[in-house]
């Protein structure tokens, strides 16, 4: 076993970021992504997918190495177009200024390969708008990249569109020309990167993303030049293979390419992307509508070794594997703590209704006194018992500590319910206390259910900080300082008797 091989295997691997404290997660195939204020923080996970699927393994690495190449394109193009990215505070984590998605994937196509390759075989000659001469073969280069744009769909596969309809998309004709030319540069210069890699990549075909803030300037978004979202293959693998491949196809008298790699499978062309997930899961047998295959050890590895040799090869920089011993999802909250994105955190308020709001929002001051983020959500145990579960359920992954308080008067089913499936406290503070009366039924829920109940909205903060106290030494001296504030008032009102 390879020393490579072997960091893979041990890896402590990125599957989920779910950080209540930032709100509501768009969770995709691969990215965990939270919108604050004007910020859009993205965590890469470690799934990787492939045919709108995800796959059942996680990918060592593949998410930090992602990152890693992404910052790298850029810091190398910053001259060509200005870019979102604001910080990394951690390697899995980056930090984007919150602009508006021009809703187009600004794909550039130096070669004949992907679906492109597979339709021109099909007999297809428009795409986009333009006009493919006869003859072309797979794997061949383009006399000039084509700028072949899609839709960017949030369910189901994206749609070819012409350049006119991008205009139509994005507002006018000046902007779809601008988001076309700076694609082509930045196209240009992934290729320049890509020739004095080592050893020499070919740029293949790439995928971009634009957005513009309020006042209409143009930023490159999303990530960029890295192995999901482009292909890329060695400069000498090509040029041995791609003579040997037309010879063939004469020889044979194939249709076209695919027929030849179909009997000589050994004149495939070596992919750094996502293509060879595609390929491993083709080769299972899978078809669209069936359970995706699981990937063997061996594949796992070889995804990761190649997302290493595309960063080494691009960068020229050894990629240090990380030496930590604790889970990838506990560095992530210590990097975000550290950098002051997040408390490391939060108590979630639960109401069994939306008359029980103006209680909420006492509990959310209360918190707030001690530094204590809060999210609040509405959901009821008699009339949403499933969405109560989901949602309890949802809180179970969270990677940051949690502590829910639910406030649901009457009959608190609510809190016994949570109590029965949530792997944190649950704290029962019904509305009933800020009128100075007791909901006794927060005390009589069946065995299993293990909240506790608190009848005052300041004393269940408090309680929550003592909870929290353990994470953070600010909450620990504003539960000192509380302290210290009453005891100095007592000692103020004796010294005005005394």
């Amino acid at each position: 076993m390879s020393d490579m091989t072997a960091k893979i295997q041990a890896a402590e691997c990125l599957e989920n970021s779910f950080m209540p404290e930032l709100g509501p997660v768009k969770q995709g195939k691969v990215r965990d992504i939270y919108f604050t204020d004007d910020k859009v923080l993205m965590v890469a996970t470690d799934r990787v997918s492939a045919f709108d699927h995800t796959i059942p393994n996680l990918i060592p690495y593949k998410g930090m190495l992602l990152n890693k190449i992404s910052e790298f394109a850029f810091k190398s193009t910053e001259d060509i177009i200005p870019n979102a990215l604001v910080q990394s505070p951690d390697p899995n984590v980056v930090v984007q200024k919150k602009l508006k998605n021009l809703g187009v994937e600004c794909i550039v196509r130096g070669y004949v390969w992907g679906s492109m390759a597979g339709a021109y075989e099909k007999g297809t000659r428009e795409f986009c708008g333009l006009s493919l001469p006869e003859g072309l073969k797979r794997y061949q280069k383009l006399e000039t990249p084509l700028f072949t744009p899609t839709t960017k769909a949030e369910v189901g596969p994206d749609e070819n569109m012409t350049l006119d309809e991008v205009a139509k998309l994005v507002g006018s004709m000046e902007l779809a020309e601008r988001v076309k030319d700076l694609s082509m540069k930045l196209y240009q210069r992934g290729c320049e990167v890509a020739a004095k890699a080592n050893p020499p990549l070919m740029f293949i075909d790439t995928k971009y993303e634009f957005g513009t803030d309020e006042e209409g300037k143009l930023y490159l978004i999303d990530e960029a030049n890295t192995p999901d979202s482009s292909r890329l293959c060695a400069v000498a693998e090509w040029e041995a293979k791609y003579p040997k491949i037309e010879a063939k196809v004469a020889e044979l008298g194939a249709k076209n390419v695919s027929e030849v790699l179909a009997k000589c499978p050994e004149l495939k062309v070596t992919e750094f992307s996502k293509q060879y997930v595609r390929d491993v899961l083709l080769e299972a047998g899978f078809k669209p509508g069936k359970a995706v295959p699981k990937l063997t050890e061996e594949q796992v590895v070889e995804c990761t070794r190649r997302y290493v040799q595309v960063y080494e090869s691009l960068t020229h920089q050894k990629f240090d594997f990380p030496t930590y011993s604790f889970p990838a999802s506990q560095r992530l909250v210590n990097n975000l703590k550290a950098a002051g994105v997040i408390k490391g955190f939060c108590c979630m308020i639960f109401a069994g209704s939306d008359s029980d709001l103006g209680h909420m929002e006492k509990l959310a001051t209360e918190l707030a006194k001690f530094g204590i983020p809060s999210k609040k959500r509405v959901c009821s145990a008699h009339k949403q018992a499933l969405k109560l579960d989901a949602a309890v359920e949802l809180y179970n992954t969270s990677i940051e500590p949690l502590v829910i308080i639910g406030c649901a008067g009457g009959t608190d089913a609510l809190s016994g319910t949570s109590s029965w499936s949530s792997v944190w406290p649950i704290v029962s503070c019904p509305p009933e206390g800020s009128k100075g009366e007791k909901n006794e039924s927060c005390i009589w829920n069946p065995p299993g259910s293990s909240n506790s109940y608190i009848v005052r909205p300041s004393n269940a903060a408090k309680h929550v900080a003592q909870i929290f106290s353990y994470y953070s030494p600010a909450v620990v001296a504003a539960l000192k300082a509380n302290c210290d504030k009453k005891v100095a008032g007592l000692c103020e009102s004796d010294g005005k008797l005394w």
